[in-house]
């Protein structure tokens, strides 16, 4: 029961990657049909990232009501309905409705499989089921890809992943006993953390929560700035040709995904921070390769290292949480955190387009050397934060 149970779950972060690139690869057929520009895609982008903030801030309170997989079952019912109701847009102010439920489901469902996998399972787990969302957000593209190529249209592909979210919402629905039952042997709440929702202010009133929501900010404005500008350093900073560099850019997914199996394995001798220290260093060699004199192979190459790096950090600092602050806490934080990383992602990349409009696109190393360094700091200082409250003697 238990591995089915982590089957479904498997399927679940497949099914949280399968929309996210959808926007992305339908917009340019899409806004000639509702008279806009191309820019308005960030309009529905935004939306959808309000919405998962706000969701995520929500979850703990959710999760401990109706727990995770209820949470898990409606919301990817919501964003399936969501993903129809696009299909069927007629309009631009339709997209921005639809882009409600859209964002609302995905910062859920979000928040609370990474909460229940950091409580029930193990570190390599967490890495695997990250680089299945990788599969999804690749297959997205290729879905899409394969309506418009056969003249179906971009309706018909978002309703073939509506389809397979509303298949997995049924099986989700099915396997409710299954999480009832894992849930049974979640660890019993202390009388230090009584089992009530905690507000954003008591969340970040923790001692050290601060710095991990720091580093989960800088970890996700630098992986959505490195992914939105690749190719525009290769091209516009290293001449490399503008259809070769709109492919090559997709490697450092590739690196991301490619690198989170390979961490699955390596999680059996290393521990999360271990591996956040080793995502780390080899973000720092890639970021190092694009500061280097050389030809456009030479950034491509410290773009992939720094996929490959970024591959570890973020399943191992969500995994972290329950060990770090506790479990009855980790819904609560994870939330935040969650919201955290959108608002990252969110903001980030725009700020350095801003900045490369003004002092050059070349500037993509500098920037991502500065958010790598400031993630280190907070990473270490939340360590040794964690080991001086460790050698505390207790009070009797």
């Amino acid at each position: 029961m238990v591995h089915l149970l982590l089957a479904v779950i498997y399927l679940s972060f497949i099914s949280l990657g399968l929309p996210d690139a959808l926007l992305g690869a339908a917009w340019p057929t899409m806004y000639p049909g509702f008279g806009v520009p191309v820019s308005y895609a960030g309009a529905i982008s935004m939306i959808i990232s309000v919405g998962t903030i706000l969701s995520s801030l929500q979850s703990d309170r959710l999760t401990r009501r109706f727990g995770a997989g209820k949470v898990t079952a409606v919301s990817v019912g919501l964003t399936a309905a969501a993903l129809l109701g696009f299909s069927v847009s007629g309009s631009f102010w339709m997209l921005c409705l639809w882009a409600i439920p859209y964002g609302l489901g995905a910062g859920s469902v979000d928040a609370a499989l990474n909460n229940y996998v950091a409580l029930h399972y193990a570190s390599r787990h967490m890495s695997w089921l990250h680089c299945m969302w990788g599969l999804g957000a690749t297959a997205g593209p290729y879905i899409m890809g394969w309506a418009l190529a056969g003249g179906l249209g971009w309706g018909m592909g978002y309703r073939a992943v509506a389809f397979l979210q509303i298949a997995l919402t049924a099986i989700l629905v099915i396997s409710l006993p299954l999480w009832n039952r894992r849930s049974a042997a979640a660890p019993e709440e202390s009388p230090d953390d009584p089992a009530r929702p905690l507000s954003l202010k008591e969340v970040l009133a923790i001692p050290g929560v601060r710095a991990i929501i720091a580093v989960f900010f800088c970890y996700c404005a630098l992986e959505s700035g490195a992914g939105l500008w690749a190719g525009s350093y290769l091209t516009l900073a290293r001449g490399m040709e503008a259809e070769t560099a709109a492919g090559c850019a997709g490697l450092f997914y590739l690196g991301i995904t490619l690198g989170r199996a390979v961490c699955g394995f390596l999680t059996l001798k290393w521990n999360d921070h271990q591996m956040i220290r080793l995502g780390q260093g080899i973000i720092l060699l890639g970021v190092a390769a694009l500061f280097l004199p050389a030809g456009p192979q030479a950034a491509l190459a410290g773009l992939i290292l720094v996929g490959l790096g970024c591959a570890p950090i973020y399943p191992s600092i969500i995994h972290s949480i329950p060990e770090l602050f506790g479990a009855e806490r980790s819904q609560a934080i994870i939330g935040v955190q969650m919201a955290s990383a959108y608002t990252g992602s969110l903001l980030m990349p725009p700020l350095f387009g801003v900045l490369a409009e003004h002092i050059g696109v070349s500037y993509l190393p500098i920037f991502l050397s500065l958010l790598l360094a400031l993630m280190v700091f907070g990473h270490e200082r939340l360590l040794k934060g964690n080991a001086e409250k460790k050698e505390k003697p207790s009070v009797p």
